[in-house]
């Protein structure tokens, strides 16, 4: 794997040669405005809020790295250091805004800082773009490098090399930036330096001596980084023009409940002023704008933003829908071509979304809403079920975004959601007339099992695949190798990088990945091998839908698409641990596995025995016989009115979640109630019971609260008299 001598060019000459001896940054007060001089080659410092620079002394860049290899941590002293935030032990994570980011330690969303750095007497604009390191948030670091024109590679001394460290370097490579190579945590005692210097010049080919080394917890060596960023990247001269009419880039936004929408833009062409009539070339529709500014790290308001600059706007946009991340601002009346935007994000994994009350529909629908507005990556449809209600299909990058836009809805928003069991999407070849008007096509994607078509009607079917790039310890290779050949891994390439370290790419089909490979992977490597995927598109693979039965019917709720190779272990691990985690009732209940019309896996929940003989202290047997008898025939009677009518059984929304979480508590009815929760249904159980009386029996035995037994059993007793002769 060769590169070209154009990355070599770029990071040796442009980046890192030619530096001199240490400059000592003059620290300066936080960039409030920043006033372009077009044709000036010196900016006079009127104060923070007066600073004028030209074109040629801005620096738009970000940060990458892989996971916990300093990202935040490099960006508060870069703030410290050019005065934005006052230099104190507490600074952690400035930039990491979000509770989810400061309780898990993650980088979830990019933010961005705009600083003043002096060096060689002249003051500096730096953009800086503090980006995620976690491979479900690539699309995040994608957007930032749009708005850039170098980044910053941050590899650990200690760790070496990851796998996103690759994937991130090929995708700012990809993008043609200024690359900066920067190793951080060389104050570590485990730290070995030469040897990451070697890693990165056998993957890509970047010269030892052009590694800069710092620790962005003692502050060594940053000031030598900033003045890299100057001299190596270039200015955005090139891409942006100040003479021509106004064009902005929308590359990130979130919702203010007193502002509405604030977009995060890039100037690309012109300058933005306050009270400025602006249009979206994606919706037409106009807005005038009312507040602007930049995050230096926090919101500071300004008069303009110009030509090159990266800051915020509102401008009262309330549908969140107005606001699509990649569109083109420009002024009113004037004629524009619109930038090229961004690629669209390829949900790789969905999972349903129910309100744990159905009276909370609406107060989710606008929390989901606000969070997509801040997190474009995440594609939603609106889906319903028998057992949950009304809901959404949401689709995700992977199981750590999924977790992540869960944890947000319920810290920002106040919000408690039932999420179902993750899925991957499947592509289908159908056959037959009326299939393929059912489905609308002849081929589909099938993102929810529940609507699997029929087996007849199906000609092909396929799954999605990814290229998995590991890199790990020669101790833990064996290991790996199992683990990968297990999941239906196919081997690509294999070499050493050093003489302890080793990276495989392997093909793997995407649902084999999805829910528990990396933390399998961590376990069996002591936590020391990294993963990283990327989407290949979809392959030719025979699957099957496994159905979930209890006592006979097919629960939709648990039903998933699998691999024929798999159906039997899998149907038999499902059976396995539902038996474990269903409590007993006082019936036998049967658990199946099976695929079309074929068990393949069965378990019996044992029926609770209540010991009728207990006051039995002698005498015949046949008096012991009678009490037996009378207790399985009551048993058989309490059996038939749970599948009156053929009925299937309904499961409550707590199961469900259980369920997710492996924990299962089931509650079999009678009638099929869409949405029935006992404690807030009054007026809906008095309706019922007076249209169909025979059901009472079952709720007042499931329900568990004594008080909602007696309180129907009172009801029951009320309707019974209406309905008497007398």
């Amino acid at each position: 794997m060769l590169l070209s001598s154009r990355l070599i060019t770029r990071i040796s000459h442009k980046s890192i040669r030619g530096l001199g001896g240490p400059v000592t940054p003059v620290v300066r007060g936080v960039h409030v405005t920043a006033r372009r001089l077009c044709h000036s080659q010196d900016a006079k410092s009127d104060g923070p809020g007066s600073t004028k620079f030209p074109l040629e002394r801005i620096r738009n860049f970000s940060i990458i790295a892989h996971v916990d290899h300093g990202k935040s941590t490099l960006a508060d002293r870069i703030l410290e250091i050019t005065g934005a935030i006052k230099a104190d032990t507490k600074n952690k994570q400035v930039l990491d805004k979000l509770q989810v980011e400061r309780e898990r330690g993650i980088t979830v969303k990019a933010q961005t800082a705009s600083v003043t750095y002096r060096y060689e007497g002249k003051d500096y604009l730096l953009n800086l773009i503090d980006t995620p390191g976690h491979v479900d948030f690539t699309y995040e670091v994608s957007r930032s490098l749009s708005a850039c024109q170098g980044v910053v590679l941050l590899v650990d001394a200690n760790q070496g090399v990851q796998a996103q460290t690759v994937a991130n370097f090929y995708l700012a490579f990809t993008n043609e930036l200024a690359i900066i190579p920067v190793l951080n945590k060389i104050d570590l005692k485990n730290a070995d330096p030469e040897a990451v210097k070697e890693q990165m010049f056998n993957l890509f080919e970047i010269n030892p001596d052009d590694v800069l080394q710092v620790s962005a917890k003692l502050g060594l060596g940053v000031s030598d980084m900033l003045e890299a960023v100057i001299k190596g990247v270039p200015s955005p001269a090139d891409r942006c023009n100040v003479e021509a009419p106004l064009r902005l880039l929308l590359f990130d936004s979130w919702f203010d409940k007193y502002k509405g929408v604030v977009c995060l833009v890039s100037v690309v062409d012109g300058c933005l002023t306050k009270g400025a009539q602006i249009t979206s070339s994606q919706s037409g529709k106009s807005y005038e704008v009312k507040d602007l500014g930049i995050l230096a790290p926090h919101e500071i308001s300004t008069e303009e933003l110009y030509t090159g600059q990266v800051g915020y706007f509102s401008a009262n946009i309330r549908n969140t829908k107005e606001a699509l991340v990649g569109d083109t601002f420009f002024l009113k009346g004037e004629a524009c071509q619109p930038l090229s935007g961004f690629r669209e994000a390829k949900p790789l994994v969905f999972a349903g979304v129910y309100p744990n009350d159905q009276t909370e529909h609406g107060q989710l629908k606008a929390a989901i809403e606000r969070l997509c507005l801040n997190d474009r990556s995440v594609s939603v449809s609106v889906e319903s079920s028998s057992a949950l209600g009304q809901g959404w299909r949401l689709g995700f990058l992977g199981l750590l975004h999924m977790d992540v836009f869960n944890q947000r809805l319920e810290q920002e928003h106040g919000t408690q959601v039932i999420m179902t069991t993750p899925s991957v999407p499947y592509k289908v070849r159908l056959q037959g007339a009326k299939s393929i008007q059912q489905y609308q096509g002849e081929e589909v994607i099938i993102n929810n099992p529940a609507h699997w078509p029929d087996p007849l009607n199906i000609v092909e079917t396929s799954e999605p695949t990814v290229m998995g790039t590991i890199i790990t310890p020669v101790t833990y290779l064996g290991d790996i190798i199992g683990l990968c050949q297990g999941r239906r891994g196919v081997q690509k390439t294999i070499r050493n990088i050093d003489q302890n370290r080793i990276i495989m790419h392997y093909y793997l089909p995407l649902n084999e990945i999805v829910v528990d490979f990396y933390d399998v992977l961590k376990s069996l490597s002591s936590g020391y091998a990294t993963f990283d995927y990327e989407e290949l598109g979809f392959e030719l693979s025979y699957l099957v839908k496994l159905d979930i039965l209890l006592n006979g019917h097919v629960i939709p709720e648990l039903s998933t698409i699998v691999h024929t190779s798999k159906a039997r272990t899998e149907g038999k691990r499902v059976v396995e641990k539902l038996k474990d985690t269903l409590p007993k009732q006082l019936f036998t209940i049967a658990v199946q596995a099976a695929v079309g019309g074929t068990i393949l896996a069965r378990a019996n929940i044992k029926a609770m025995r209540k010991d009728v003989t207990a006051k039995c202290y002698g005498g015949d047997i046949t008096r012991k016989m009678k009490l037996l008898k009378r207790q399985a025939e009551g048993k058989k009677k309490q059996m038939k009115m749970y599948d009156l009518d053929g009925n299937p059984f309904y499961i409550t929304p707590d199961p469900i979640l259980n369920i997710c979480i492996g924990t299962v508590s089931f509650s079999p009815l009678a009638c099929p109630v869409d949405d029935f929760e006992w404690s807030k249904c009054a007026d809906n159980i008095l309706t019922l019971l007076a249209e169909d009386y025979d059901v009472v029996a079952v709720y007042c035995y499931t329900i568990p609260s004594r008080g909602c037994r007696k309180y129907l059993t009172n009801i029951a007793k009320i309707i019974q008299e209406a309905r008497s002769p007398s």
